[in-house]
């Protein structure tokens, strides 16, 4: 294989000229404009900016939850504006796992419940699924807690079974939005440590964050202004 072939076939994601623009009371405002980038398989990006930047945007549209007004958006080689519904809830699960700042557990559910939410939309579902919850949440540090529900955890142990339950399906991409904005600084350095023993392994990891802090644990920043791209460094 060339390499510009086994370069292509590293990127797992990339966003294309997207431009991103929203009616708001009677004006346009272009949260992202025109933006190009490439996400390769094993990395670990931050992406910085202040309120309005687009971080937020980007990350919305990476996720599947939105799509680009003009540009294209490609996921593990399917251009997403192409497909379906069905086709795009398929790709999305297969491809995606999802850490949100305020951990998004459901209160009824066990710890291992909680990690096993993914899984009811696998058809067909995955045998061994109850192992495989096990097993992650003995990954994240939280085998003594299987049956614990969220009120009975700390919030850095609440992050752990948002991370557990973003690997359940064994995605190509962790997407995680300011997976630290609820912890204190000790919590949010094992949550980090975490997270960089995942990537290590050879996950990839796109994070928004707004600490310079956390973006120093990443190996790539990019940096967004007025929904363009201000900065790209790796470190």
């Amino acid at each position: 294989m060339s390499d510009q072939r086994r370069a292509a076939a590293d990127v797992v994601a990339s966003v294309r000229n997207v431009t991103k623009i929203y009616r708001l009371g009677g004006h346009d405002v272009r949260a992202l404009d025109g933006l190009s980038i490439e996400f390769r398989r094993g990395d670990f990006v931050a992406i910085m900016g202040s309120s309005g930047s687009g971080k937020s945007t980007l990350l919305n549209l990476l996720g599947c939850l939105d799509r680009p007004t003009a540009g294209q958006y490609v996921l593990g080689g399917y251009d997403v504006a192409q497909l379906d519904d069905e086709s795009l809830s398929r790709v999305r699960g297969r491809y995606l796992g999802f850490v949100f700042q305020s951990y998004n557990l459901i209160q009824q559910l066990s710890v291992v419940e909680n990690i096993a939410v993914p899984l009811a939309y696998q058809r067909p579902v995955r045998p061994g699924g109850q192992e495989l919850c096990v097993r992650l949440a003995t990954l994240v540090g939280l085998a003594g807690r299987l049956d614990h529900r969220p009120t009975q955890l700390s919030g850095g142990q609440q992050q752990r079974v948002a991370i557990a339950r973003a690997l359940v399906n064994n995605p190509h991409v962790i997407l995680a939005d300011e997976p630290t904005g609820n912890l204190d600084t000790a919590t949010s350095r094992e949550i980090m440590d975490l997270l960089a023993a995942l990537n290590e392994a050879g996950r990839t990891i796109v994070m928004v964050t707004h600490e310079p802090d956390i973006a120093a644990r990443a190996k790539r920043v990019i940096s967004l202004r007025d929904g363009k791209i201000a900065s790209d460094e790796r470190q």
